[in-house]
């Protein structure tokens, strides 16, 4: 690294400690540390009263929290941290509760749902079909449509893609195609080969008269873009915004990332999946072995939800009304059988649904005969662990794959800690060789599948926006099970030998880590 490049670093690394939650548990850690020496050695006259009023003050929460709605995985790392540092634990739980942002999001998504209810109703011709179908799924859809808001749709073509470079080439050509508007909402944006393409089309788009809204996570900010990008790319006629911009020591709110990725063309082309917009996704650049991600695109019907999907979060910070019927697409008059049924899906920390997990325990318990996984997590709440291994000891052919070469050490040292208990139940976990897999998708029994941004780990199921399409009695689910087995080929299994021998210091640690697996 060039002595040009280390202020840069280091500065992204200061950014990075004040522009996130790590700045408010070092100060309430400062506090706590200065109450315990305070205490000693200016209040030591008065030490048992102040013992007394922490312990109060500790019950008080605990007794709170114990009866408090949420994970129980979450109460316990709460728990931990108020018995092991009872200031900062109290103060910090307090600070989380208490947020305004939080419940204004939870208001203002809460309202934007009712404004898009209007154009997101379920045809109960459809589900009157999908119950002649399959029972199970229809019990599915109707909670994706009658509690959330995501009707199923038939007449919608789907096409997988196995690799992000794969996906990218279709998304290029549809781009160019764009007559009235491009709607792009994504975690990460990074500058390089992909996103430059991108740009350029939006940019050409623009001065044809495209309406192009751009909308990317917050977290960019503090590594991958400058601050004031978005302005950088209105000069251009882009409408673009962070979506939960980062803010130094203001609101828990940053914890809930956008991790959505999104893109709708004209309302007649839809996009989700995995896939970022960083030239590591097309593997233009490698950071761990060959990247292993997964898309899909949707035609038809269906791209009517990712349309208001997108428009939602858009005005979550805007004030003006949205006209939301300029942007829908006539439905197909006829109906295609063979297309099956389509339902994207999304899921928000403010609505009290977990929606992803619930997708995924729908597939794991309604499996006849397999259910094969790719996630780059497996950071797991008790109820998914239990539902994995439910399902592998009833006969169900249950097999993870997991990257090989891990992005993140340390969420990869806890994902080592469940492998044990998950092969012991009889679930097979496999890791990819060449690399990294980034992708999230569940195949079951050659009629369902769901592919989106939900990995298996506590952030996606629970803290972040995510999204995902939910597919049935579609052609395109073989390629995604064919697309499983040519991974399958590329993998390692784990067994129980290799496990057992993994060193003492390597179980220590992720043993420690997994204290803290919801922070994860």
């Amino acid at each position: 690294m060039s002595s040009q490049q280390e202020p840069s670093t280091a500065k992204k690394g200061l950014f990075r400690i004040v522009f996130s939650r790590t700045g408010i548990i070092l100060l309430l850690l400062v506090v706590q540390i200065a109450m315990m020496a305070g205490t000693v050695f200016y209040l030591h006259e008065y030490i048992h009263y102040v013992y007394g009023a922490t312990i109060i003050l500790q019950v008080v929460t605990l007794i709170y929290l114990i009866n408090a709605e949420g994970n129980p995985a979450f109460k316990m790392t709460w728990i931990l941290c108020i018995l092991a540092v009872p200031v900062f634990g109290v103060v910090f739980y307090i600070f989380v509760k208490m947020q305004v942002g939080t419940r204004y999001m939870q208001n203002r998504l809460a309202a934007l749902k009712i404004e898009t209810d209007p154009y997101m109703q379920q045809d109960p011709d459809v589900i009157d079909a999908i119950w002649a179908s399959k029972s199970a799924n229809a019990n599915l859809a109707y909670y994706l449509s009658n509690q959330l808001g995501f009707p199923t749709y038939r007449n919608t073509d789907v096409k997988y893609f196995p690799l992000g470079e794969y996906k990218f080439k279709a998304m290029i050509q549809e781009l160019r195609k764009a007559k009235k508007y491009i709607f792009m909402e994504y975690f990460i944006v990074e500058k390089g080969y992909m996103w430059g393409s991108i740009l350029q089309i939006l940019r050409e788009k623009v001065k044809e008269g495209v309406e192009v809204r751009f909308m990317y996570d917050g977290m960019c900010a503090i590594s991958m873009l400058p601050y004031r990008y978005p302005a950088r790319l209105r000069k251009y006629g882009i409408k673009c915004k962070m979506s939960n911009k980062v803010r130094p020591f203001l609101s828990t709110t940053q914890n809930n990332r956008d991790h959505r990725k999104i893109c709708v063309i004209d309302g007649k082309v839809g996009f989700a999946g995995g896939i970022n917009l960083g030239d590591e996704y097309i593997n233009r650049k490698v950071r761990f072995g060959h990247w292993k991600d997964t898309a899909v695109m949707l035609k038809g019907d269906a791209v009517q939800s990712l349309t208001m999907i997108f428009l939602q979060m858009w005005n979550a910070d805007e004030r003006k009304a949205e006209n939301y019927k300029r942007y829908l697409t006539p439905k197909r008059k006829e109906l295609r059988r063979e297309l099956g049924y389509v339902i994207p899906y999304a899921d928000s920390p403010f609505d009290n649904e977990n929606v992803g997990e619930e997708v995924y325990f729908h597939i794991l318990n309604h499996a006849k005969k397999y259910v094969h996984i790719m996630t780059p997590y497996l950071i797991l709440d008790n109820e998914m662990l239990t539902t994995l291994k439910r399902a592998a000891k009833s006969g169900i052919e249950v097999i993870i794959i997991m990257p090989h070469i891990p992005d993140k050490w340390y969420a990869f040292a806890v994902a080592k800690t469940y492998y044990r208990e998950l092969i012991e139940g009889g679930v097979q976990i496999y890791e990819y060789q060449p690399g990294f897999v980034h992708a999230k998708v569940f195949v079951s029994d050659d009629d369902t599948a769901t592919v989106g941004t939900i990995n298996l780990d506590f952030r996606s199921l629970y803290l972040h926006f995510e999204n995902g399409v939910f597919i049935y009695n579609n052609s395109e689910i073989d390629r995604i099970e064919r697309d499983f087995q040519q991974t399958l080929a590329k993998c390692h299994k784990v067994t129980l030998i290799e496990v057992r021998k993994r060193t003492m210091l390597t179980k220590i640690i992720g043993q420690v880590l997994r204290l803290f697996a919801p922070l994860m």
